[in-house]
């Protein structure tokens, strides 16, 4: 039997069911690709692996919670409380215990990764949810999805507009911006903490593996094609918002899983981004 194949007239007459996700990868894309240059400024791109993974296992410890204790805990509450707890331990500062920035992370990242597999495979039903929920395999998201993910959005772009100046003096030399007298430290929370709060609605709604990559891979590409770090920040977000709408759509017309498809997209920005780099320079 042949197969049939998907065309535009398709996808357009389906709209009503894939416009929220669509536009929930479309934000998403655009809040974590303008964060993800602060991210990568500050060389710890694995922070957004671990944020990522940490809200995962928020939402599969609120499964585990409803199933075996009998509590009603909304995955949502459950991915930002993990969050917000992945970030405090990666704020802390390294010297003061003695151990390496890359040694907090590492350990935080496979300790998530571990406790989000074993917690989902005590959950027997609702698998399906979980499993969407750590591999970026979702299809469809809830309207109060979208709604807190366009919240996120706006408090990201908000932080940005208002604290660009100190969070990137902070980004690039934590040391010189306390010198000159910044609240580094306050600077430092802010931008965690608007970074915690994106992840865990976005991870919610998207999974952490389309998640992580935003945080990344759209800034990554930005920063290779454009000398000017000003006009970085909204061309990670251009390219973020690209990569969270055109991924769906190629999973659509390909029936690839979505998460791994917004990614494929956001590594061609990166490789057009080396190209960039390779011409320019």
């Amino acid at each position: 039997m042949p197969e049939t194949s998907l065309g535009w007239s398709d996808f357009i007459s389906g709209w009503e069911l894939f416009r929220d996700p669509v536009l929930c990868g479309v934000l998403a894309g655009t809040a974590l690709g303008l964060l993800g240059v602060y991210i990568v400024l500050r060389r710890v791109v694995f922070v957004a692996a671990v944020l990522s993974q940490s809200a995962g296992l928020g939402v599969a410890l609120a499964f585990l919670a409803g199933m075996h204790l009998d509590m009603h805990v909304e995955p949502m509450i459950g991915a930002v409380l993990m969050c917000l707890l992945a970030t405090l331990l990666v704020s802390l500062r390294p010297e003061r215990i003695h151990l390496s920035r890359e040694a907090i992370l590492g350990t935080a990242w496979v300790g998530a990764n571990a406790a989000a597999i074993i917690v989902g495979d005590m959950i027997s039903v609702e698998s399906h949810d979980i499993s969407s929920i750590l591999f970026g395999s979702a299809v469809l998201v809830r309207p109060v999805d979208l709604y807190l993910v366009a919240g996120a959005a706006c408090l990201a772009v908000a932080a940005h507009v208002f604290l660009r100046r100190g969070l990137v003096f902070t980004a690039f030399d934590h040391d010189v911006a306390q010198v000159q007298g910044l609240p580094v430290r306050v600077l430092d929370l802010t931008v965690w903490l608007v970074v915690a709060l994106t992840v865990s609605v976005a991870t919610r709604a998207l999974g952490a593996l389309p998640v992580f990559a935003f945080s990344v891979l759209p800034a990554l590409a930005a920063l290779l094609s454009l000398r000017s770090l000003t006009w970085a920040f909204p061309a990670a977000a251009l390219f973020g918002a690209f990569a969270g709408g055109a991924g769906y759509i190629l999973a659509f017309f390909q029936s690839w899983p979505v998460g791994p498809s917004q990614v494929v997209v956001a590594l061609v920005l990166v490789g057009g981004g080396l190209v960039v780099r390779q011409i320019r320079d």
